[in-house]
């Protein structure tokens, strides 16, 4: 009989298969491999190094999170714990999951109370989907897509000015006193996910529509943390197919932009494997 994470499991790879499946339909493969052989290599590490600094930042963050419940690590000892999470997330989705691992290495080797490691891991993503979703509501003010989407306006305003009073909610107890600090750990992690995102862009030769691309990105990064597919492969794909479809750009570039940033993030991902053995040797 198959259990419920099995049958999830099943289902996430299923929706990241379908929805793949869906857009090579959909798209000249040619054209994309020609897209991704003309990539300039050296932009696209200038987007590598962009991510990386990202993750960088999210863990100082997360760690701001960490000191609120009286749990001492060091930058260094934080970024590795960041970087071991990533890892599970992305390559065993459908076992124990990067936070819940995290959370797992902490209380075994730090003896932290589980209920203080999820509120503090439960934050470090309310924190960073806030300017998330801040910065994509703000590109899709100035992108194209809200002459087309016009009804959208605004919810998108609404949406924004709601959007930190509604997170501040979320804060209980002593992470009120890391609120600001971690709301601008939150911002400069998107901004140099942006960059990533604009330097890849460009080493693709995407310098036309960049607010068009740069608004795709962050929605398409939305819809991949909610848990419908395996590290949301198929899922920004869709988004890059059907949005650049809206106002008639070339989808195979879209495509070819999503895929290398999954390309990006799983290698960056990778480094988690080899810094994975008991936190504070």
């Amino acid at each position: 009989m198959v259990n419920k994470k099995s049958l999830t499991l099943i289902v996430k790879i299923a929706l990241s298969l379908g929805a793949l499946s869906y857009v090579f339909m959909k798209i000249d493969t040619h054209q994309l491999l020609l897209k991704v052989k003309e990539m300039n290599i050296w932009l696209f590490l200038v987007a590598l190094l962009a991510f990386n600094i990202s993750k960088i930042i999210s863990s100082i963050r997360l760690n701001q999170f960490f000191k609120a419940i009286d749990l001492n690590l060091s930058e260094y000892e934080a970024l590795r714990l960041y970087y071991i999470g990533m890892f599970y997330n992305l390559f065993l989705p459908g076992g124990i999951g990067g936070d819940g691992y995290k959370i797992y290495l902490l209380n075994r080797h730090r003896e932290i109370k589980t209920k203080a490691l999820l509120g503090a891991t439960l934050l470090d993503r309310i924190s960073g989907l806030s300017f998330l979703l801040f910065f994509a509501g703000i590109l899709f003010l100035f992108s194209s897509y809200i002459s087309l989407l016009s009804w959208l306006r605004p919810l998108d305003i609404i949406g924004l000015i709601l959007l930190f009073p509604t997170t501040w909610l979320f804060y209980r107890g002593n992470f009120k006193s890391v609120f600001y600090t971690t709301l601008f750990f939150g911002a400069l992690t998107q901004l140099f996910q942006l960059i990533s995102a604009y330097y890849l862009a460009i080493s693709l030769g995407m310098s036309n529509h960049i607010v068009e691309i740069l608004t795709l990105f962050l929605i398409s990064s939305v819809v991949a943390v909610l848990p419908l597919s395996i590290g949301g492969v198929g899922i920004r794909e869709f988004v890059f197919l059907y949005g650049f479809s809206l106002i008639n750009l070339n989808s195979e570039v879209g495509v070819a932009f999503s895929m290398l940033f999954f390309l990006i993030t799983a290698m960056s991902s990778f480094i988690g494997i080899f810094l994975e053995h008991r936190l504070g040797e």
